[in-house]
């Protein structure tokens, strides 16, 4: 009897725990019961980019610290992202992984991998050799936070920007085909510069962003879309302040705006990963930096001999969008950068950085950014210098006018003016031309019938070309020309052309190379096309 109580007691008991058991889960969230979901975790960049004193020696300290020096991250998990996002697709080039998500909003952002590979764009049988570790050794050229510090800085100067974030990525089952070239990888996550950000501040709140592929072709077939030149001009300023020489046309992206009927395209510049590049700190790789002007180590000076260099990449977009702004707005934006990049802009900017990177970093880049700041103003200079000896002018495939008005004091204003038919005539453009900057001036038609109008009593002292492109183009001389000086080469097809004759007139017939018939082939300048 005794037994079948105690019995009875234990069977009661057991039901009560199993009872409280099973309704806990009304009482406490579910995570509770979860495995473990860790905040953050620590993890170095890159420790094998520690080398000997040997190999450091040769082949540059760089930032080789920086990448073995563990640092606190917090985890990425999809779901946890906004609300829950999910992954799209792979990308990236032969050194970077890319992963682009979607949050429930319909916006993509894109997961970066930290560390890069750049053997991989090595042809097989070399993929295991010592010259794949040798490029890849070279990656810690690269600092591994350098786009985190970016945002505030290009805030502060008016420059769009992503805004990036350093995470690691979970092991996250959402990852899905993903979870193994993904999980645990230190990463950055941005915003991607694609579709409609209105509501993103750092874009410009555009309803549009669209490649440079896109944006260049819409610029060069119709004379209405026009790029944001001063604001690009900014931009590359705020390049050469970072040391940022990797600027080719495929890392900026466009926004686009509409102001009276005009519709403008404004920069946003990405993918950062170039910014205070650091190579010639060894004896090898110094000798490399000679033949190689873009690999300018990020100091305390931008050098003028440097600034070639930090144009290398992008000099023909540079060219392209930066034609009719004076030397005058070069200075100003220069000068608008100095007053805009404060010392405290600055100190508070490399806060970003995790507190491990600011012990080895901050106090070198707060005395180089701050250094590298007066050199902006001579920086800008050599800027305008480089890009003006030789100019070329570029019309559209819409109908254009150039006005060309020779002054007595030898310089010439060109003025570039929409003439569709049915429609008022437009000034899209204009400016004047100095000899003593520019020896040579290149400029195109392209598609469409367009006017070349000379006129003024000057002397020409430029080495002038004027190329009809595509149709049926014409040149006209205004009454009262007085033309002295250098000929003008006038250059195009035989086929419908006729010309006025002149003695300071040079016809040439020829057969027009494809960059210089219409809008697509102006586009193979850029490898665009």
């Amino acid at each position: 009897m005794l037994f079948a109580k105690s019995s009875s007691k234990r069977s009661c008991q057991a039901r009560v725990l199993l009872l409280f058991i099973l309704h806990l889960p009304f009482f406490y969230p579910e995570t509770v019961f979860a495995q473990a979901k860790e905040a953050s975790t620590k993890v170095a960049a890159g420790s094998h980019y520690q080398k000997s004193a040997f190999h450091r020696f040769w082949w540059g300290k760089h930032y080789r610290r920086i990448w073995a020096e563990p640092v606190e991250v917090p985890y990425f998990r999809l779901q946890d992202f906004k609300g829950g996002a999910k992954p799209l697709v792979q990308g990236g080039s032969f050194q970077t992984k890319n992963l682009r998500i979607m949050t429930p909003d319909s916006q993509e952002y894109v997961l970066r991998s930290i560390d890069k590979d750049p053997s991989k764009a090595l042809p097989p049988f070399l993929q295991r050799t010592f010259v794949a570790n040798l490029m890849r050794d070279q990656t810690s050229v690269i600092h591994p936070y350098g786009a985190f510090i970016v945002a505030a800085l290009a805030k502060a100067a008016d420059v769009y920007h992503t805004n990036p974030m350093l995470v690691y990525i979970a092991d996250d089952p959402a990852l899905g085909e993903f979870r193994h070239e993904f999980a645990h990888m230190l990463a950055l996550l941005e915003e991607r510069p694609d579709g409609n950000w209105k509501n993103l501040e750092s874009f410009g709140n555009p309803e549009e962003v669209i490649s440079s592929k896109k944006a260049f072709e819409r610029m060069v077939s119709n004379p209405l879309h026009q790029g944001e030149a001063r604001r690009y001009l900014r931009s590359r300023l705020f390049d050469m302040w970072l040391g940022d020489w990797s600027r080719r046309e495929d890392q900026w992206r466009w926004a686009v705006h509409w102001q009276e009927g005009i519709t403008h395209y404004s920069p946003i510049p990405r993918d950062r990963d170039h910014a205070f590049f650091k190579f010639n700190d060894g004896v090898l790789t110094k000798m490399v930096s000679m033949f190689k002007p873009n690999y300018q180590s990020f100091d305390k000076t931008i050098e003028s001999t440097n600034v070639k260099g930090l144009m290398k990449s992008s000099r023909e977009m540079d060219a392209y969008l930066l034609t009719y702004v004076t030397k005058e707005e070069f200075e100003q934006e220069a000068l608008a950068l100095q007053q805009k990049l404060t010392d405290a802009v600055i100190d508070q900017a490399l806060q970003q950085w995790p507190p491990q990177i600011q012990e080895l970093s901050l106090k070198k880049f707060s005395t180089s950014l701050k250094s590298r700041r007066k050199d902006l103003l001579r920086a800008a200079r050599v800027f305008y210098k480089e890009i003006n000896r030789e100019v070329h002018l570029p019309g559209t495939d819409g109908e254009d006018l150039f006005e060309l008005s020779f002054e007595k004091d030898g310089t010439l204003l060109v003025q570039h003016w929409d003439k569709t038919p049915g429609k008022d005539k437009r000034l899209l453009h204009h400016r004047t031309f100095r000899p003593s900057e520019t020896k040579k001036l290149s400029i195109y038609g392209l598609g469409e019938e367009d006017t070349f109008l000379l006129k003024g009593e000057g002397t020409n002292k430029m080495q002038i070309k004027l190329y009809g492109g595509e149709e049926t183009d014409e040149l006209q001389l205004a009454p009262g020309l007085r033309l002295k000086g250098k000929k003008i080469q006038v250059l195009d097809e035989e086929d419908g052309n006729e010309y006025p004759r002149h003695r300071r007139l040079k016809k040439k017939t020829y057969t027009p190379a494809a960059n210089e018939f219409d809008g697509k082939g102006w586009l193979l300048r850029y490898r665009l096309h």
